[in-house]
């Protein structure tokens, strides 16, 4: 008997002894989520929409900027948002919860970081932290290559040009997405020209660039090069009046090395994100049956057993 056939037949067993709880009401059956246009986010939104679908939900993913996204959320217009880095974030996760409208449903990710760093062209350079940067001012062409306006790690750049930290207070800050920041990189690395950029894992750009994170930035971006957890954040009535989906999400966490393998098949294979998210499901069954413990589809039928059947 093979490892997933073991695994399925437990789940059977199991959901056979476990009495279904509750269904939520039809009210609950569309569940609004927010994507940055991080692929980190994207891969986990789509294993979302994935299970969600399974369930009989109907997933609404809207793409909105971080700062739109919290105030969506606060205002009611989204339900759930899995990509709350702290502490880059920490600004919006006090203004959410001064609100008293949303509440942290579960830390989805341990082990992230998220901090500047340089590319393997840089290595003559000897760059190691944010102090030796402005010495080499014009190999860089004086750029720090951000990520899309608005985001709180951009914010942190802006405020530390304005301030002329280590130096960088002529420097400029490059915003755009996320996939356009990591090309010009990918073609600066090609050419053999430095870059000094936002990093983070997980993400390939970990295996697909050769990366030096920067020490130094512990007032910008957290200790440990940035070290970071991610957390899913919900509207608080939500979470009440649908507490099958919300015990979902609570349930919901990953690893790096899960997001990674997500994020490879998005990025490196072109796989659409809810094709990628099914046949990460269909070949991991063992944490999605740890998700599913106690959560039923949208009419109450046992639900790991009603996901793992849609994704094949």
């Amino acid at each position: 008997m093979s490892k997933i056939t073991r695994v399925s037949a437990a789940l059977i067993a199991t959901m056979a002894v476990t009495p279904a709880l509750a269904n939520d009401p039809e009210s609950c059956a569309t569940v609004r989520l927010s994507d940055p246009g991080w692929t980190d986010i994207t891969a986990t939104n789509g294993v979302a929409n994935a299970v969600l679908t399974g369930l009989g939900y109907k997933p609404d993913i809207k793409t909105l900027s971080v700062p739109i996204g919290y105030e969506a959320l606060k205002n009611g217009e989204t339900d759930v948002f899995l990509g709350n880095w702290m502490p880059a974030q920490q600004k919006f996760r006090d203004d959410l919860e001064a609100s008293g409208k949303t509440e942290e449903l579960v830390q989805n990710l341990e082990g992230a970081k998220f901090t500047l760093a340089v590319t393997d062209a840089a290595k003559d350079l000897n760059i190691k932290d944010f102090a030796d940067l402005d010495a080499h001012k014009d190999a860089f062409d004086g750029k720090i290559y951000g990520i899309e306006p608005g985001a709180p790690a951009n914010q942190s750049i802006a405020t530390m040009i304005a301030d002329d930290k280590f130096g960088l207070g002529d420097w400029e800050l490059v915003e755009s997405g996320e996939q356009a920041m990591l090309a010009q990189v990918a073609r600066n690395d090609a050419a053999g020209k430095p870059s000094v950029f936002l990093a983070w894992a997980p993400h390939p750009m970990n295996v697909n660039l050769a990366i030096t994170y920067l020490s130094g930035g512990d007032a910008e971006f957290g200790p440990d090069f940035g070290g970071a957890t991610v957390h899913t954040v919900a509207r608080k009535a939500w979470a009440e009046e649908c507490p099958n989906a919300a015990k979902l999400f609570k349930q919901m966490v990953f690893s790096v090395d899960q997001e990674n393998t997500l994020m490879g098949n998005i990025l490196n294979e072109s796989t659409d994100p809810a094709d990628a998210a099914k046949a990460w499901i269909e070949a991991n069954p063992e944490p999605v049956a740890k998700w599913l413990d106690g959560v039923t589809t949208l009419d109450g039928q046992p639900g790991a057993e009603a996901v793992m059947a849609s994704v094949k």
